[in-house]
């Protein structure tokens, strides 16, 4: 059996390897940074984004979607620091590394629990980190193709008054950006955090179906934070796959408390 001292210096080894492999990952998108900024990150800025071109098709059958068909929507992104495009350069890659790397993380992390698994546990461990990954991912991907335009586009379009002209900075638009992308990839887990609990005995199934109707009002009220826009369209698009989660977090505990009375 390894001592404390070896899993220690397991952990060392790990971190030495994850920094190294976050470090390689940095430089790579530091290089192509400038065409991913024009080609994605800035992307939600003009009509041509793939949501607002399918959104505006839409409006046309129907006038319950919103109406995106301004074919003139751009946002010219200021920047009034001079520093900021330098730091948001290395500030960006380091945050696209931390999203790239991110399979590589969890392997680590499985890697380094997993002598102290028993052998039936390593599978079910494994599958929960191989979701985990795909969930994280795929709330990345609503994040930057529906939550984030959808916000974005509102606010940007919104007025308090004609005589006020917005001016969208670098940082605001970045700080905006990242947040809302991480968020909901981080959301997405969900469902693992709560096999995780399930596991330790500190959530069960009972107790996520008692309190539906109160998860319901919660995330309603998230989705209306998330898309201040109002249009009842809107608000389901975000509403929906955060419900749907907490139904499929229903379902992965369920499932555990069956194994468990087998």
């Amino acid at each position: 059996m390894m001592t404390f001292w070896g899993h220690l210096e397991n952990l060392r080894w790990a971190l030495m390897r994850a920094v190294g492999v976050l470090f390689i990952f940095m430089i790579v998108c530091f290089c192509f940074m400038p065409y991913l900024f024009d080609h994605f990150v800035l992307a939600p800025t003009n009509s041509e984004f793939p949501l607002y071109r399918w959104l505006s098709h839409l409006s046309e059958i129907s006038s319950f979607f919103p109406d995106f068909s301004d074919d003139s929507y751009s946002v010219e992104i200021i920047n009034i620091n001079v520093a900021s495009q330098f730091m948001t350069h290395i500030t960006t890659s380091f945050w696209f590394a931390v999203v790239l790397m991110f399979p590589y993380l969890v392997f680590e992390i499985w890697h380094f629990v997993q002598p102290a698994l028993f052998a039936n546990e390593r599978k079910s461990v494994g599958l929960a980190f191989l979701f985990g990954t795909g969930m994280f991912f795929l709330g990345c991907f609503v994040g930057y193709f529906l939550v984030f335009p959808f916000t974005f586009r509102f606010l940007t379009e919104y007025q308090l008054s004609s005589m006020i002209v917005n001016q969208i900075s670098l940082n605001s638009y970045m700080s905006n950006f990242l947040m809302m992308i991480f968020i909901m990839g981080i959301v997405f887990e969900l469902p693992l955090l709560a096999w995780l609990l399930s596991k330790l005995g500190l959530l069960t199934r009972s107790f996520l179906r008692r309190y539906r109707r109160h998860a319901i009002v919660v995330l309603l009220v998230l989705a209306a934070i998330i898309t201040p826009s109002g249009d009842p369209f809107t608000l389901m698009v975000v509403f929906l796959p955060l419900y749907l989660l907490y139904e499929l977090s229903i379902r992965f505990v369920r499932e555990e408390e069956t194994e468990a009375e087998e």
